[in-house]
């Protein structure tokens, strides 16, 4: 495909919890100059269900609607850009990207 994309596009994941606050900046550094890092909503997704609610990659993959290669490569992106956010005093703004798609606590999508 000459100038076209490769590949299979983004599928969707499942979004069940989105954040209410979208932006976390190190105290005492001004806004304009903070280096940014954008974490996306199904990263931040992946990472929520593996790391905080303690579920397995196999069930945050079904939860989200996912392949667990899918769900492993969106948390290993997460961790890194946190731990990287984290380890340099970096801003994080958490974004809505295209393929994610927002359900309810039953998963029936909104």
């Amino acid at each position: 495909m000459p100038g076209g994309m490769r590949g299979r596009g983004r599928g969707g994941r499942w979004i069940s919890s989105v954040p209410s606050v979208r932006v976390f900046a190190p105290l005492g550094q001004p806004w304009g100059r903070t280096p940014v890092i954008v974490l996306l909503l199904s990263e931040l997704e992946a990472m929520r269900l593996v790391d905080f609610e303690g579920l397995t990659q196999e069930e945050a993959a079904h939860r989200m609607g996912v392949s667990r290669k899918t769900l492993w490569n969106d948390l290993q992106s997460a961790r890194k850009k946190v731990a990287e956010a984290l380890s340099k005093g970096w801003a994080i703004e958490i974004h809505q990207d295209e393929s994610a798609v927002i359900v309810d606590r039953n998963e029936q999508k909104l």
